[in-house]
């Protein structure tokens, strides 16, 4: 397990009251919701601005140094930069935002990368199973390979029209629509893929595994 000191400049008091959170269960309404039915997921309020939420790092990474490293179980790994990213197919998609602090934001729309086609590109071999998300931060979160691979799933360059900020994540974020969103990792610079699970920051620090918000997959 990591300890607090790997994210180097993170906020103590902040990650210390996030665990807290986690032990005590808060804004846990036991109850459960269908996304097919119910827009709002349980304990969520609709918020209109987009909250900036992070362990106290934005890294802000001159373009012309950026790179984007996919590795591990594929048959191609590569390394991207910032014109290969541009190169790509454009992907558009509307979704909303579920943050595990309770805010929601409906209809952001975003612009960037398909998971799909970063998959049909380095094409995972067979005992890969997961997936890691690493951060300029030294943030990580992990997701199943089968919910990488969702249709809604993009790594995303811009929100509602403009590049994303580098407070939200920019110039490159992860966005797993279907989750909690500390699964859609900011400042994202590699995406490994692996045969076993391999819990995230928050996820070591009591936070759900997966982060389903229709479930209220908070906490562990």
């Amino acid at each position: 397990m990591a300890d607090d000191g790997d994210l180097g400049s993170v906020r103590p008091k902040l990650v210390e009251s996030k665990k807290r959170w986690a032990r005590e269960g808060r804004l846990l309404t036991g109850a459960t919701s269908d996304p097919e039915r119910d827009r709002l997921p349980p304990g969520q309020r609709l918020v209109e601005t987009w909250p900036v939420l992070d362990l106290g790092v934005q890294p802000e990474i001159p373009l012309d140094k950026w790179r984007l490293t996919i590795d591990g179980l594929v048959e191609a790994p590569t390394v991207w930069r910032w014109a290969d990213i541009l190169a790509q197919p454009e992907f558009e998609d509307v979704s909303d935002i579920h943050c595990v602090t309770a805010w929601s934001r409906f209809d952001n729309r975003w612009r960037g990368v398909s998971a799909r086609h970063l998959l049909s590109l380095v094409r995972p071999k067979p005992e890969a199973r997961h997936v890691v998300f690493h951060s300029y931060d030294t943030y990580t979160t992990n997701v199943a390979l089968d919910a990488f691979a969702e249709e809604d799933v993009l790594l995303a360059t811009h929100h509602d029209g403009e590049p994303i900020a580098v407070e939200h994540g920019g110039p490159l974020r992860v966005i797993m629509p279907r989750w909690h969103f500390w699964k859609s990792a900011k400042w994202v610079k590699r995406i490994e893929f692996v045969a076993a699970d391999r819990p995230g920051f928050w996820e070591e620090r009591g936070y759900h595994n997966e982060g389903d918000p229709w479930q209220e997959q908070r906490y562990s």
